[in-house]
């Protein structure tokens, strides 16, 4: 994915834990947090919490992607503040490539 991502011109930073992934987004300015919600340290849906309530970072959009596609997964993470929720299992490149996109420029509104 990240592979895919810079190809199409996006930068990407990446965590590989909950606990750096909350670190960066406070010290990086991100404009979209890509998300999976099973991670080490802190779980993605707490990262998800705390990110929503800090005021550094409530604004910066949260696009979850996740091998989670329970109906209650989904409806939890979006009611934590997630700006959309793509499971993976179904999700082609191209569509997460469109989906970034979509959530970039509606932040530029």
């Amino acid at each position: 994915m990240q592979t895919t991502l810079r190809r199409h011109g996006f930068n990407v930073v990446a965590a590989g834990d909950g606990e750096k992934a909350l670190r960066l987004a406070k010290s990086e300015s991100l404009r979209l947090v890509l998300l999976e919600l099973i991670i080490p340290k802190v779980q993605g849906f707490e990262v998800l919490r705390r990110l929503k309530q800090d005021p550094k970072t409530a604004s910066t959009p949260v696009l979850i992607l996740s091998s989670l596609g329970q109906q209650s997964d989904i409806k939890r993470a979006m009611d934590l503040g997630a700006a959309d929720y793509l499971v993976k299992a179904n999700l082609s490149l191209d569509q997460l490539v469109k989906k970034v996109g979509e959530l970039l420029k509606g932040g530029e509104d």
